[in-house]
């Protein structure tokens, strides 16, 4: 059961069994609900019968038995069921992080930064409004109705039959709706995450959008959406609506089939006016929390939606491997790699070479023939479809990326900062790096000269990702950040494309100290960049088209020598 419910809903191994225990204290403070109405009639019945004397401390105590017996279950429903499921979500979304973690970076490449943050807030959120509210209700409710229906029974099976039938067709209403509520409910959150897309690409771009004078037309887009969130979610209560009224309505048709059969066999003797009270005041207890139930049904019908897109992410492979390295160097050899990120779209074909330690190996090529990717797949940023990528002859694949990142420094082409200060931007690079080796490094990729100007100096919170910052100077931060972390493999996204002439120059005059004795791994399209590397592996559509040094492939008069020579027209050009 406890499996079942860790894939149904998404939960931890004790997020589970916290949930049996909420269902079971639901089962039991509904059923201890109960005890007055049972109170009540064997009084009413001593009462007709006339047998009260020296009974009235006993019905007494009884009651001050009922009152303390139903406030210790609740309490105790309360902490199994609310309390616990405030834990688990937070366990939820912490598990959630922690998958994405593990998960293969070609993962985030189909999914959108809204979509997942709204799978670890909004849908964590529901769930655990599912968790506090409906489950357990529901499932106690289903189990406390059932044993008071078989006892039932015991006093009449005709009145029984009169106020249970209406039972299963209700559910049985509302669980058929099951198709056309994950159908609506899917509809919708498709229409929240265009929506929550909009939003973010309209925040995210709002300066391109006022230089072009396109913000109305963008807005009036964006206004599309919000109403479509809007209509849907009307459309949505009214599709839930239409089968739990429905469902409600006959189960209030119980009432009137008990006052109906009772009354027909009260006028024929059949049963006792004290058995008729008895139904009556049983089938009013009774329906009331169905027909919470039967709302909490259908919305957990709905949560089926949230449970998939949860379960996408925890049962998503992840990359493992051993945390223990046998690498003997740091060359980099690809062998025969192949790489897709979907069936339909070869990115990579059978690409072999040799990256080594204590060379410069430049990737240059057309955009789209594969360089970046090949980087990502050094790193195991992602894993090959064929083929073999080793560091100092171990097979990457068969190691943890977390340790195997301990021998990368990376400098992206897309810098990522945080909104926080200079110092501690860099300090990514090494956690526990003090204040004087964060700055010693900062000075390497000359981020002196733009930080001693600002307000703080150093201490100068630079915005959300560097929004404070020039395009040059985030670059810059990202450079410090290797320089610090000092990693025997070094890879270069396009690390000076932000840079001018003159910054560019100082950054390469810096790398060449950082790069010595090391695997050097840099992709450009300035051939500038490249011009003193040791060794050009030129990439195009995928495979690898030409394979040398510098002189020797501009002898060749290849795609290298053609590269060369349009760039130094292009810097003739004038307007």
């Amino acid at each position: 059961m406890r499996e079942k419910l860790q894939h149904k809903y998404a939960l931890s191994k004790q997020g589970a069994d916290d949930m049996v225990k909420a269902i079971i204290s639901a089962t039991v403070s509904n059923i201890v609900l109960m005890f007055p109405v049972g109170m009540l009639y064997f009084l009413i019945k001593d009462y007709m019968n006339k047998e009260m004397a020296g009974r009235g401390l006993f019905y007494l105590i009884g009651s001050i038995i009922c009152l303390v017996l139903i406030a210790v279950t609740t309490y105790i429903q309360y902490n199994t069921t609310f309390l616990a499921t405030y834990v688990e979500s937070g366990v939820r979304r912490i598990t959630l992080a922690e998958q994405l973690r593990k998960i293969p970076l070609s993962f985030f490449g189909k999914k959108d930064l809204s979509d997942l943050t709204s799978t670890i807030m909004a849908d964590c959120a529901r769930m655990e409004t599912a968790s506090s509210h409906w489950i357990p209700e529901l499932i106690g409710s289903c189990i406390s109705t059932a044993l008071v229906a078989l006892s039932l029974f015991v006093f009449d099976w005709r009145m029984a039959i009169a106020a249970l039938w209406v039972l299963p067709i209700s559910f049985v209403i509302v669980g058929c709706s099951g198709n056309v509520q994950k159908n609506i409910s899917r509809t919708q959150m498709k229409y929240k995450m265009d929506c929550a897309d909009g939003i973010q690409e309209c925040l995210e771009t709002i300066r391109d959008l006022k230089s072009n004078n396109a913000q109305d037309e963008y807005l009036a887009g964006l206004n599309k959406k919000i109403k479509a969130v809007e209509k849907h979610a009307i459309v949505a209560e009214l599709g839930t609506a239409v089968f739990v009224a429905s469902a409600q309505m006959i189960l209030k048709l119980g009432i009137a089939t008990v006052a109906l059969t009772g009354g027909i066999l009260l006028a024929k003797g059949s049963i006792d006016v004290l058995t008729f009270f008895m139904f009556l005041l049983l089938v009013s207890r009774l329906y009331d929390p169905l027909q919470v139930s039967l709302q909490n049904l259908a919305a957990i019908i709905t949560t089926d939606v949230q449970c998939e897109r949860m379960n996408e992410i925890l049962l998503h492979e992840v990359q493992s491997g051993t945390t223990e390295m046998n690498n003997k160097g740091y060359d980099i050899e690809f062998s025969n790699v192949g790489f897709a990120y979907d069936t339909s779209e070869v990115v990579l074909n059978d690409v072999s070479f040799v990256a080594k330690q204590g060379e410069v190996t430049a990737l240059i090529g057309p955009s789209g023939g594969g360089k970046t990717t090949v980087s990502r797949l050094a790193a195991r940023f992602w894993d090959v479809s064929k083929g073999k990528i080793t560091v100092g002859g171990m097979d990457i694949s068969t190691i943890d990326p977390e340790t195997l990142m301990s021998l990368y420094s990376i400098v992206f082409q897309d810098v990522t900062l945080f909104n926080n200060t200079i110092l501690e931007n860099i300090r990514i690079g090494k956690q526990n790096a003090t204040d004087e080796e964060v700055i010693a490094a900062a000075k390497l990729a000359h981020c002196d000269e733009f930080a001693d100007k600002l307000p703080d100096g150093w201490n100068t919170m630079i915005g959300e990702n560097g929004s404070e910052l020039s395009g040059g100077e985030r670059q810059r931060i990202s450079i410090a950040r290797a320089f610090l972390k000092d990693a025997p493999i070094i890879l270069l996204d396009e690390a000076t494309a932000s840079l001018d002439v003159d910054n560019e120059t100082l950054i390469q005059e810096a790398l060449s100290k950082l790069i010595k004795n090391k695997t050097v791994l840099i992709i450009a399209h300035r051939m500038r960049t490249v011009a003193k590397a040791d060794k050009i592996v030129v990439l195009k559509d995928g495979v690898v088209a030409e394979e040398g040094t510098p002189e020797k492939l501009d002898a060749n008069g290849g795609i290298y020598h053609h590269m060369v020579e349009t760039q130094m027209e292009s810097m003739e050009w004038k307007l």
